[in-house]
């Protein structure tokens, strides 16, 4: 009886100091900074992608400048639009490049620890299997969307500056074209854009490529898209019907995809469809998330009680 007595107050004080030892050592901290370190192609790809595209649009400016030498002076407002294209372009440059790295990030995020047994040493840390997955999911669905924006208004900053520069005297007034191209406008349905459908939009494609992480024995890319084709073709055959193709389509398309239809619309028309009253209230959105935490959940579970290969 007086063992059963202290049973309780020692396993209250035990999980007190390991609730201290969390709150001290901060576990989702320090495995997201491990995800930087691990992985720099989260932020080198769509830097690199970002850098390419400003050197080449450099070298448009400057022949657009001497084509445009000599001549009357220019509609401004027509050349804003035209000036305007690109910076449409790089936001979709850098939003493919991080969709991308998010794709493979996550089927490399599981599967990599367990192929070089580095699993054996992060499981001997004081850090969760819950910790260890949300963090590599935190990645594609949040910080990915982020650093993309970021380095999209950066980029389209130095655009509007080296554009500036260049065209100085060419006869544009160039403080017309700050106005001419809507760069807070641009930046406000982007950042719109990147959080709902980059982030939580795609969140169940995230969460099945990290179980297919946590599960394949080897060559999970194989794995993660060989199931999708064979339901695709098992259904055309049985049914002669693409409802499941179609499914990933707009899954992977967006719920603003409809606005491509409309005559004249142009990349940021499409994201600014709908608004987050009207994407919130999808209910593809909420059927995904649920499906998404259910890949999560197998996820975890896999990794808690997996090894490596």
């Amino acid at each position: 009886m007086k063992t059963e007595s202290n049973a309780g107050p020692k396993s209250y004080s035990g999980a007190l100091g390991m609730a201290r030892v969390i709150a001290v050592t901060r576990p989702m901290y320090w495995s997201l900074r491990r995800e930087f370190w691990e992985n720099r192609s989260i932020y080198v790809a769509p830097l690199a992608a970002a850098a390419v595209f400003l050197f080449g649009f450099l070298i448009s400016m400057i022949n657009l400048r001497h084509r445009m030498h000599g001549s009357e002076a220019l509609d401004t407002t027509q050349h804003g639009h035209v000036l305007a294209v690109p910076y449409e372009f790089v936001a979709a440059l850098i939003m493919g490049t991080a969709f991308i790295v998010g794709i493979f990030y996550s089927l490399d995020a599981l599967y990599g620890e367990r192929r070089d047994r580095s699993i054996l040493f992060w499981k001997s840390l004081p850090v969760s299997d819950l910790t260890a997955v949300l963090s590599k999911l935190i990645v594609p669905v949040l910080i990915l969307p982020l650093l993309s924006f970021v380095i999209t208004v950066a980029a389209q900053l130095i655009m509007l500056l080296l554009s500036s520069a260049v065209l100085m005297g060419s006869g544009l007034n160039v403080a017309r074209l700050w106005t001419d191209v809507p760069f807070i406008h641009m930046a406000e349905v982007l950042f719109n854009h990147l959080l709902t459908v980059h982030g939580l939009w795609y969140a169940p494609i995230y969460g099945w490529l990290l179980l297919v992480s946590a599960w394949a024995p080897r060559a999970p890319f194989i794995w993660a898209f060989l199931p999708p084709f064979v339901i695709y073709v098992v259904e055309k055959i049985a049914f002669n019907t693409s409802h499941f193709l179609h499914l990933l389509q707009y899954r992977l398309t967006g719920p603003e995809a409809s606005a491509l239809m409309a005559p004249g619309s142009t990349l940021m028309d499409q994201m600014a469809a709908l608004g987050p009253a009207q994407f919130f209230s999808t209910p593809g959105l909420w059927l995904g998330l649920a499906i998404a935490a259910i890949f999560v959940a197998s996820a975890i579970r896999l990794r808690r009680y997996g090894g490596p290969i």
